[in-house]
């Protein structure tokens, strides 16, 4: 039994400690995940809230095949999901970045923290301007370490199409960025 599978028992079982060893296992990449999928960090922390509420709620009758960070990822980026179809419905235009996550400094000062908030928000932006198949995709290889099969499987599509939208969207992002660094 791999301790995932413990802890979803120890859940199912009503202990608290299960549920907060599952969120601070996950919560690192689950909030990487939402932040690069939404606009805000704000809107990264509702959405992985509410992931762990429907977890705790739904625990009784679920049956996750597989492993449950994967389960979890998938269960943020269908929130993902859900709230742009909802902002689309409401606005036409995208929403400004507000704020862009928080990046320690470790050993480097004051200018080195400068320039690494200042190329995250070029990545952010750039990110944000890909279209939403190829930016799901980027994010959930690269933050969620989701497989090819299992993105596509996700986005409803082939495994060609999901490495297509990854590698395409890489493209992009190149380009844009090397258009930033030029200036």
């Amino acid at each position: 039994m791999t301790e995932d599978t413990q802890l979803l028992e120890r859940l199912r079982r009503g202990d608290k400690d299960a549920l907060r060893t599952i969120y601070e296992k996950y919560q690192g990449t689950l909030a990487t995940l939402a932040a690069g999928l939404l606009d805000d960090h704000a809107t990264a922390e509702d959405v992985l809230q509410d992931v762990m509420v429907s977890l705790v709620r739904s625990v009784h009758r679920l049956n996750i095949k597989g492993d449950l960070r994967a389960y979890l990822a998938t269960a943020v980026a269908n929130r993902a999901r859900d709230y742009h179809r909802r902002r689309s419905r409401r606005a036409s235009g995208l929403v400004p970045i507000d704020e862009v996550g928080h990046v320690t400094a470790g050993d480097d000062g004051p200018l080195q923290m400068v320039i690494r908030d200042e190329r995250l928000l070029l990545l952010r932006s750039a990110l944000e301007a890909l279209p939403c198949e190829q930016r799901e995709a980027i994010v959930l290889r690269l933050h969620a370490d989701m497989k090819f099969r299992e993105i596509a499987r996700f986005q409803n599509v082939s495994i060609k199409t999901a490495l297509s939208r990854y590698a395409y969207g890489l493209d992009k992002l190149r380009s844009r960025l090397n258009g930033e660094a030029e200036r």
